[in-house]
């Protein structure tokens, strides 16, 4: 199995972090490839379109407001993974300061464990350096 993590701190309070990224369909409203979060499910699946016009379907499999964090498995996605299970926490960093942690496991299909550690670190740091953006 596959791993891969990013982390970041930003000069905000935790809360203030949490509140733009904690909607589990929130994504297109912080991360700027994604063009469009639609709900599904009641809100346990969101299907996302990217500027480029792909299609990625992810389920909600874990979420806990007080603790700042949920997990997320892709159903559906233009990735050369199987078995993905992603996990997004927001955390106190000191005075008015948030760590943010974004991190995955999976399972490479037809291409190695490197390859597509280095594709996910490339988007959670991507993502995590456009978050601290909104800041």
């Amino acid at each position: 199995m596959a791993q891969a993590s990013a982390s970041i701190r930003i000069p905000v309070s935790a809360d203030k972090v949490w509140a733009l990224t904690g909607g589990f369909l929130s994504l297109n409203d912080w991360l700027p490839f994604i063009k469009q979060s639609e709900s599904q499910e009641g809100g346990r699946v969101r299907h996302l379109t990217t500027d480029d016009g792909a299609e990625i379907t992810e389920r909600l499999q874990t979420y806990d407001n007080a603790a700042r964090t949920y997990s997320y498995s892709i159903d559906k996605g233009p990735f050369p993974i199987k078995d993905y299970l992603a996990t997004l926490t927001i955390k106190e960093d000191g005075a008015d300061g948030a760590l943010v942690e974004w991190s995955g496991i999976f399972t490479p299909d037809g291409v190695s464990d490197a390859e597509v550690e280095t594709l996910f670190k490339g988007i959670y740091d991507g993502g995590l350096e456009a978050l601290k953006g909104n800041f």
